[in-house]
């Protein structure tokens, strides 16, 4: 077994580092937050993600440590955030991590970039940086593997899921295929072209954004024919060769709303993906139009948007459609020259039964309802699946509910006095 340091100990860096202790490796956690650090040293798990906090929990009593420095190491894995700064990618971190890995750097050490990026990083940033140490690219090893994994089931998904590694040369990618090999039971998926693997990620999550606005155009044009885009996109996808994704009120999470644009750092060629992008992201817009022609007053309403995490069961908010159509709501209604339009604009109520971020001031379900003229489930929560129409229509004051996740028997809440419209 090797002596590994992962550099960024959030979302993906955690998970991983006590994936390869669990797997008998000798592994040392590194990131520039102090806090995190003490946190993880008092056995407190920071990450919401189901069964992680006693995954990493066992991992520290075994092979995985935190440290506020960085040792030397067999194995360098920098798992840190690449945010989305306008249209470009922010690679300081990046930058940062790999500055911090060349001061200790040893010849045969194997370097690997996990962060999502845009295409020719690892050879264009980072193996520059490692350079300012003693060493050329070739005396280390080099080399991209991006995750693939869906939150709510990361632990499992890093062992099944299938892997692309990608390295600078023959050794690189072997030393990083035998380090995967230790814990991925899925394929391990090699090329001798980093480049080449930083381009299949984010190929993979533009695929899905592309797949998911062509769903949201035709929800849209459904509804000009009076049509269930739903029961449509379901027949359609009896067809052997079609698989549409479904329509929603948008698309969030911290890598679809933004890989799709790194592929635009190096090219002008991006036309249908910056076309989809706009598509996902103006979906909260048409949702607020659905309320509009639906309410007397919008300017008046109170609305409560059920779901605040991007997706079902998590408590991940980031990039969150329910937000983003809160932020549309309010932003609508203050424009100068509405009638009626408060200072504050429309009344929205937020509740997720998932997130507990204190950022967000979210209410109870019931409190959230009670008095609301509409309502709009803007996340598949198995909770709202389970709702009671009648309470539900006790509660609101209203009769309008918006189903932008396909979630409600449309029969059953009309029976209950409701006027449900979905995407």
């Amino acid at each position: 077994m090797s002596s590994v340091c992962v550099h960024g100990l959030g979302y993906i860096g955690l998970p991983t580092a006590a994936m390869l202790a669990d797997s008998g490796h000798d592994v040392t956690g590194y990131d520039v937050d102090d806090e995190l650090l003490d946190r993880l040293e008092r056995g407190d798990v920071p990450v919401d993600e189901p069964g992680l906090d006693e995954f990493v929990t066992d991992a520290l009593a075994g092979n995985l440590s935190v440290s506020h420095d960085v040792p030397p190491a067999d194995y360098h894995l920098i798992c840190v955030p690449t945010p989305l700064d306008g249209e470009r990618a922010d690679l300081a971190y990046v930058e940062s991590a790999a500055e911090t890995v060349a001061g200790v750097l040893r010849a045969d050490d194997t370097v690997i970039l996990e962060s999502t990026v845009p295409p020719g990083t690892t050879v264009e940033t980072v193996a520059p940086i490692l350079e300012t140490s003693e060493f050329s690219a070739g005396e280390f090893s080099l080399a991209y593997s991006p995750e693939t994994v869906l939150p709510g089931s990361v632990i499992a998904e890093l062992r099944a899921n299938d892997r692309a590694v990608g390295g600078i040369d023959e050794r690189s990618v072997e030393r990083a295929a035998a380090l995967y090999g230790s814990f991925v039971e899925g394929d391990l998926r090699t090329t001798a072209n980093p480049t080449l693997a930083e381009f299949v990620k984010l190929i993979q999550n533009t695929y899905r954004d592309v797949n998911i606005a062509l769903a949201n155009e035709l929800a849209m044009i459904a509804a000009d024919y009076d049509l269930d885009s739903r029961e449509a996109i379901a027949l359609a996808n009896h067809h052997p060769r079609v698989n549409l994704h479904q329509p929603g009120p948008g698309v969030g999470g911290h890598c679809i709303p933004i890989d799709p644009l790194f592929l635009g750092q190096g090219s002008e060629k991006l036309d249908l993906i910056e076309r989809a992008r706009a598509v996902n992201d103006g979906m909260a817009e048409y949702v607020t139009d659905l309320l509009d022609s639906h309410l007397d007053v919008l300017a008046d309403a109170s609305v409560t948007i059920l779901g605040v995490a991007y997706k079902g069961n998590v408590a991940d908010a980031r990039e969150s459609p329910g937000l983003r159509l809160a932020e549309v709501l309010q932003t609508r209604t203050q424009v100068a020259g509405v009638t009626g339009a408060s200072e504050s604009g429309v009344d929205v109520r937020l509740t997720d039964p998932h997130v507990t971020d204190q950022r967000f001031a979210l209410a109870p379900l019931d409190e959230a309802l009670a008095g609301a003229d509409a309502a709009v489930i803007a996340t598949d929560h198995d909770e709202y699946r389970e709702l009671d129409p009648n309470d539900v229509a006790a509660r609101l004051d209203g009769r309008v509910v918006i189903d932008a996740k396909g979630l409600l028997d449309v029969a059953a809440w009309e029976a209950a006095g409701l006027r449900v419209v979905r995407l």
